[in-house]
């Protein structure tokens, strides 16, 4: 732990995506004894989660897409209107490093900390360098990366990045090292359903008369958990209802923590937060990627712990009851398959995201022999645990 004070922005689009990794280093930073501020639009002030004592600066930020000249317009004004702001709050914070997340929210912050020389790094939580953070990376100091392979990340920019990780909240890394939930021959099969903050209608749609088909081995041990969309909550309670099978559902959960950490299996989307978690705790899933995400980032995004045998990824247009059935099946018949596919995923996660990502960011500003002291404890804390989880 570094013995100097120092200050950092966080920049990061409006959300829970961007967010909950800035969120998360604040908090390490903050417990080092820095000072952290937060950029970000209206939508990712109003996101849960924010560490108490961190400042969030609502910044304009205009999008760039489409192909409208004055919607264009209307974006490069609040750029730049996003980057005078930034530039005045650098004045006042004198920042030592400016971090961003991706999401054009962050774009201001990042202009601004280019042209006033201020050292600045962006973390990419997909396997799919994002718009923002590609139009930036010849720009910054450091890239840091959350998977070791990431696609639209230029190979003359290979010698700034480091893999770090994807940092998670606090409350789904302390499940780490509780064992994966019994599961036995006769006990419960425990199905965690989420489709994003919002849920998604195709799961709603397909997972019930997926679960529907299992035989009644499974079925009837089945204990379901699915979040929904509020217009479509009364449907899937009929068709629960349907084909008896107890479900409990909800348009949003709190506690989701711990509904993870009781959970045999999930069934969702493959955001970067969501593999971050499964992969933090160690939970077998079944993965339906986003068919119209950036890039197709989400399929990118499941690549790792599929071929690790933690997950099962179906694309949605082959999302269907029977194909559901026919993988939950491959997957929990036999307890020791669905265990073996928890440490499968467990493998795949970074628990000190957060840290290593403090430690690149630590890197700037900072004297030459506590940079050295930096990668030094981080080479031998990864190393240990490389050590542990050989032993695993």
């Amino acid at each position: 732990m570094t013995n100097v004070t120092r200050h950092y922005v966080l920049a990061a689009g409006g959300t829970g995506g961007h967010l909950i990794p800035a969120f998360a280093l604040a908090a390490e930073l903050e417990a080092r004894g820095h000072h952290v501020a937060l950029i970000t639009d209206a939508r990712g002030a109003a996101i849960p989660g924010k560490p108490a004592g961190l400042t969030a600066h609502v910044l304009p930020a205009g999008r760039l897409s489409g192909m409208n000249p004055l919607g264009w317009l209307r974006g490069i004004r609040a750029i730049l209107e996003g980057r005078r702001m930034a530039l005045r709050l650098f004045d006042s914070f004198q920042p030592s490093c400016v971090v961003g997340f991706g999401g054009y929210p962050a774009l201001p912050a990042l202009l601004a900390a280019t042209s006033a020389g201020i050292p600045s790094v962006v973390h990419e939580q997909n396997a799919v360098l994002g718009r923002v953070n590609r139009f930036l990376a010849g720009r910054v100091n450091a890239i840091a990366t959350a998977y070791q392979e990431v696609e639209r990340l230029s190979q003359s920019h290979a010698a700034k990045v480091t893999c770090v990780g994807n940092p998670v909240r606090a409350e789904v890394l302390g499940l780490r090292d509780a064992p994966f939930p019994p599961f036995t021959a006769d006990g419960l099969l425990r199905v965690l359903v989420t489709g994003g903050s919002q849920g998604a209608r195709v799961l709603s749609e397909v997972v019930p008369d997926g679960l529907a088909m299992l035989p009644p081995a499974l079925r009837t041990r089945l204990q379901v958990t699915q979040q929904c969309r509020a217009e479509d909550i009364d449907a899937v309670r009929q068709r629960y209802a349907t084909h008896d099978i107890p479900a409990e559902l909800g348009t949003y959960f709190e506690d989701m923590a711990e509904r993870l950490a009781d959970a045999h299996l999930f069934i969702g989307r493959a955001g970067a937060s969501t593999i971050a978690e499964l992969t933090a705790v160690g939970r077998p899933a079944i993965l339906v990627p986003l068919p119209i995400a950036t890039d197709d980032h989400q399929a990118a995004n499941t690549r790792e712990i599929v071929a690790a045998g933690g997950a099962r990824a179906i694309r949605q247009e082959k999302f269907t009851a029977v194909e559901l059935a026919k993988q939950i099946q491959a997957l929990a018949m036999r307890p020791e398959t669905l265990a073996n596919a928890a440490h499968a995923a467990w493998n795949c996660g970074y628990p000190h995201a957060a840290r290593d990502l403090a430690d690149l960011v630590e890197g700037f500003g900072g004297a030459p022999l506590m940079d050295v002291i930096r990668v030094a404890r981080a080479s031998d804390a990864r190393a240990e645990q490389a050590k542990g989880e050989q032993v695993a």
